[in-house]
């Protein structure tokens, strides 16, 4: 009865790890893949907004030989998200920065949720907030983040812990 309970918990909670994107094929697609270069040393280029994303989540490395994201990714205040944006070299760049709210919006894809990014771009995204720069009007407490599980925005505390992804201006 011991190991049938233990086999039957174990069961559920892989299931609740294993999440699959949903996608309405009835609705335009917004962040079609053919608007990106993937370029092998972990970033995108947007042809659209003239922006290079990092290809995963802040904290992660790219691994171009099999394609995939390593490595931890970090929940942040967002004064430590702003710090980690100056000091990061990704891809020996250094002039990385938090995504506004309209440029974190340009990558959102409406048409999936779970997540509401395309995976075939971007990888490593959580199903959480990530952090913009763009502070509060009223609350100055507070900055804006959207949740790549929904594609939703809202303002949130600048001491939450929430993820991020940066970009930088393509010259």
């Amino acid at each position: 009865m011991k190991f049938k309970l233990i086999t039957t918990f174990a069961a559920m909670s892989l299931s609740f790890n294993v999440i699959a994107g949903v996608c309405y094929d009835s609705v335009t697609q917004t962040t079609p893949t053919e608007r990106f270069t993937i370029n092998p040393d972990g970033t995108v280029s947007d042809s659209k907004t003239g922006l290079m994303w990092q290809r995963c989540s802040y904290g992660q490395v790219y691994n171009n030989a099999t394609a995939t994201c390593e490595g931890s990714t970090p929940s942040l205040t967002w004064q430590t998200a702003l710090r980690g944006a100056v000091n990061d070299t990704t891809a020996s760049y250094n002039d990385w920065q938090v995504p506004n709210i309209k440029e974190l919006a340009s990558i959102i894809e409406h048409r999936c949720t779970e997540p509401s990014i395309n995976e075939s771009v971007f990888l490593g995204t959580k199903l959480q907030n990530y952090w913009t720069n763009t502070s509060g009007v009223n609350t100055i407490n507070s900055a804006w983040v959207y949740q790549f599980d929904s594609g939703l925005n809202s303002l949130h505390a600048k001491t939450s812990s929430v993820y991020l992804r940066l970009m930088r201006y393509e010259k």
